[in-house]
């Protein structure tokens, strides 16, 4: 079996681009030793394809060499937040929701077309950080697109954005999971691992 992980920095989270088995230090380092432990005779291979900073255009541009090309069982996408991000940064790349939504599903409609993969969906998030508090009308507008087609064409969805905010309840420190706001601290990497693993394992369970 194989389940590729792609994305962005956070998929990304510095892993060695030499060697696409290498899982970073972000949420699939901490979902593939999940997914070891609870099958530990599984043969699995996990590849991570994230690229920092990468929008949804850039993820289907890159799809096939990325994700397609080595024929995965399972694909997890993470996407979405640097399509609001370039907007308010240098250069400011205008992604509008629409073109977000066509390019999403295009990615996933060739993922169905060109592959057997199971999808499993991140939905991006948004947590506490003064200076994009101004984003958050945007980022839930992107959330609400994936949604929307993660009851489209996802085997398994993850919706972040929710999990974190009931999470926060009962944390009293509000940057407990993310120092900005958008990339996970070793807190919330694993947070997302945790959930990422619950909503695969039911997935992987099926296909052994």
């Amino acid at each position: 079996m194989r389940i590729v992980f792609q994305g962005d920095s956070i998929t990304d989270a510095k892993r060695d681009k030499r060697n696409y088995h290498d899982m970073g230090q972000g949420y699939p380092k901490y979902a593939v030793e999940l997914i070891r432990e609870a099958f530990p005779d599984a043969d699995i291979e996990f590849i991570n394809q994230g690229i920092s900073g990468n929008r949804t255009d850039q993820l289907f541009d890159r799809l096939y060499p990325d994700a397609i090309a080595f024929e995965p069982d399972i694909i997890s996408i993470l996407i979405g937040i640097n399509d609001v991000w370039h907007r308010h940064g240098a250069g400011k790349i205008e992604t509008t929701d629409e073109q977000i939504a066509v390019n999403y599903r295009a990615i996933l409609e060739r993922l169905k077309k060109q592959t057997g993969a199971k999808i499993v969906m991140l939905a991006p998030f948004l947590l506490d950080s003064e200076d994009k508090e101004d984003w958050r009308p945007e980022v839930e507008r992107v959330i609400n697109i994936v949604r929307g087609l993660a009851e489209e064409y996802a085997d398994a969805y993850v919706p972040l954005n929710e999990l974190f905010a009931e999470a926060l309840k009962t944390q009293p420190e509000p940057q407990f999971y993310s120092g900005d706001g958008v990339h996970p601290n070793d807190n919330g990497r694993a947070f997302i691992g945790k959930h990422y693993f619950e909503a695969i394992a039911p997935l992987i369970k099926s296909m052994l």
